[in-house]
């Protein structure tokens, strides 16, 4: 069952050490006793990505101060600041049993829609991006969040695979869904199709 509430944090590190960040990142979990993050590395960068579940705001304290140990711990490899955000959970055309994406692979998937038009992009994409996720098995795992505090404001789909990742981008690379992405960037997305990005992103295995 996917989490009501969910934080993202993510950093770059020098390329030659992020398997040595990687390494430290999860002896970080397995020492502060906050249970159920998820740790990702980037597959396109050097990039790690942590996903946190919360059950609520008050557990925010806790992984502040987390947040604040990491920092000895990870900072030092790090060519970039800690980037964060705090999303919650909207639907999901194919949920999860668990709290976090535990695949293999996950990939985040980001566009920024106004206000004015988000009535409109959720009938959308339910239409859309929903039926191409449903009838993909490739895809395991695709949870619609929206942002609470991020620099990135807007809708972060959360979305899980196992398969060879050139099979499952194949999904989202076909014809079909290239025009889905032309429609989206003309009518719902800020900034036209600028407004989407998407990250692939590997498992590390305690």
């Amino acid at each position: 069952m996917s989490n009501a509430l969910i934080t993202v944090t993510e950093l770059s590190v020098k390329p030659d050490q992020v398997d040595a960040a990687a390494q430290a990142w999860v002896a970080h979990h397995a020492a502060s006793g906050i249970e159920g993050r998820i740790l990702f590395r980037g597959l396109e960068d050097s990039t790690l990505l942590e996903l946190a579940p919360l059950n609520d705001y008050d557990e925010l304290d806790a992984l502040r101060k987390d947040w604040r140990a990491l920092w000895d711990v990870v900072g030092p490899m790090a060519v970039s600041d800690f980037s964060r955000q705090m999303l919650h959970f909207v639907e999901a055309p194919k949920p999860g049993n668990d709290p976090l994406p535990n695949t293999p692979f996950l990939q985040m998937r980001h566009v920024e829609v106004p206000p004015p038009a988000y009535r409109g992009y959720r009938a959308w994409r339910e239409e859309t991006i929903f039926d191409v996720v449903r009838t993909s098995p490739e895809v395991e795992i695709f949870e619609a969040y929206h942002s609470v505090l991020s620099s990135e404001p807007g809708v972060m789909f959360v979305s899980g695979f196992s398969c060879d990742p050139k099979d499952y981008t194949a999904v989202f690379t076909s014809p079909r869904y290239q025009e889905i992405v032309r429609q989206a960037g003309d009518s719902y997305i800020t900034g036209g199709d600028r407004g989407l990005y998407t990250r692939l992103y590997a498992r590390v295995s305690a």
